[in-house]
């Protein structure tokens, strides 16, 4: 099974290690929510969103060894809001492991979903994107520091 078939698999059973050992140790991940991170951020995001969760399931729609198309359905603890999150991937991957990861999905449809009307009104405005990358990177710290 290939490294990208893997780690849907593991995000899937809700399993950060799993999925953060798909990673090298000096990978890249970029999303509309958090931005930029590197190394071992990234699999701590996995372990803190994976863990987090309650509802959370994640279709992998389709893939290769350079790019996914998956789905994730959970509610967003900030608001109780339900979300069907529908993303694109690219992956670089070098000796089994992931080296760059970049997901893309419309952060106007993610918001006005798990914002509410905040979302719908604002969700397509820099400083919206700007408090969400800054609350979700200082929940990641907070989950880092433990």
């Amino acid at each position: 099974m290939d490294v990208v078939a893997r780690l849907y698999e593991a995000f899937a059973r809700r399993d950060g290690d799993a999925m953060a050992a798909c990673y090298a140790p000096d990978a890249h991940f970029r999303d509309p929510a958090f931005g930029d991170l590197r190394g071992e951020e990234i699999g701590a995001m996995w372990r803190m969103l994976t863990g987090r969760a309650e509802d959370l399931s994640v279709e992998l729609l389709e893939h290769d060894e350079t790019s996914a198309h998956w789905v994730a359905r959970y509610t967003f603890t900030q608001t109780g809001r339900h979300v069907v999150n529908d993303v694109r991937a690219r992956f670089v991957v070098r000796d089994d492991r992931i080296v760059e990861h970049v997901d893309e999905f419309s952060f106007w449809k993610w918001s006005r979903q798990a914002l509410g009307p905040a979302g719908l009104a604002l969700g397509w405005t820099p400083p919206l994107r700007s408090r969400v990358r800054a609350t979700a990177r200082k929940g990641l710290d907070q989950f880092m520091q433990r």
